[in-house]
């Protein structure tokens, strides 16, 4: 073996800004629509949190002891510019400030973003104070939720759930059930319409479920991509929808 003697040059690192994604162990969804960043300068790194189905508020809450752990294991001793907890459900039941605290354990340096922080300020970016919630879960795993949202300073003009208790299904939605669920679901009078659950498939498809009820559509992972990309200092759109549009 001969060890060459080759000067090594190292260059700065790959892409000039840094965003971490938590996951659950099931999700098939996340890192999917966060691959449009790279494009934009910011390298994605992604690491799993435990999880099992389904979901329901108690398989949700036991994430929490995770969550520091998770954020800390991505790129170690290296900063990162936001780092993202990609479970709307459980941003609610364990507590969005309590999620936020959990990741800045992790990664001090980071920007903690979830996609309750993010949804609502989505939502407020939009101008849309009354809005329509929809959700894949259950009405119980929903409750919570639109009682965060109505807490949040929101008027819920509609509620509506599709019933699903495992999130590998609900990442297995279809566009064309997507789209007709909102359609079905909004309430006159709804500046806006959030669809939870970072599983479901809706980003990639936000302007088509747009033009199919005519108001500003925000997805749990449109909203939490609009959030990183501003957090690493990206401007003008990486998705889709109103949303991305706004400067």
């Amino acid at each position: 073996m001969t060890v060459l003697s080759v000067p090594v040059a190292l260059d700065d690192r790959p892409l000039p800004r840094r965003l971490g994604l938590v996951t659950l162990a099931t999700d098939h969804t996340t890192e999917v629509d966060f691959a449009a960043l790279p494009a934009h300068g910011v390298g994605v790194y992604a690491t799993r949190i435990p999880f099992a189905n389904p979901v329901t508020p108690e398989t949700l809450a036991a994430m929490a002891k995770d969550v520091t752990a998770a954020a800390a294991l991505i790129l170690p001793e290296e900063d990162l510019d936001a780092v993202v907890y990609s479970c709307t459900s459980a941003s609610v039941v364990i507590g969005d400030q309590a999620v936020r605290d959990a990741i800045r354990l992790g990664k001090p340096s980071a920007e903690p973003i979830t996609p309750i922080s993010a949804g609502f300020a989505a939502m407020r970016a939009l101008g849309a104070d009354r809005i329509t919630l929809l959700t894949p879960y259950t009405s119980r795993t929903t409750r919570p939720m639109a009682e965060c949202f109505e807490a949040g300073g929101f008027a819920l003009q509609g509620v509506s759930c599709l019933n699903l208790t495992d999130d590998r299904e609900m990442a297995r939605i279809s566009h064309a059930t997507i789209i007709e669920a909102a359609r079905a679901a909004l309430v006159p009078g709804s500046q806006a319409l959030f669809i939870a659950c970072t599983a479901v498939r809706a980003c990639a498809i936000i302007d088509r479920i747009e033009d199919a009820v005519g108001v500003p559509v925000v997805s749990a992972n449109s909203a939490t991509l609009w959030a990183a990309a501003r957090a690493c200092d990206v401007t003008g759109p990486v998705a889709p929808g109103q949303l991305m549009r706004l400067a």
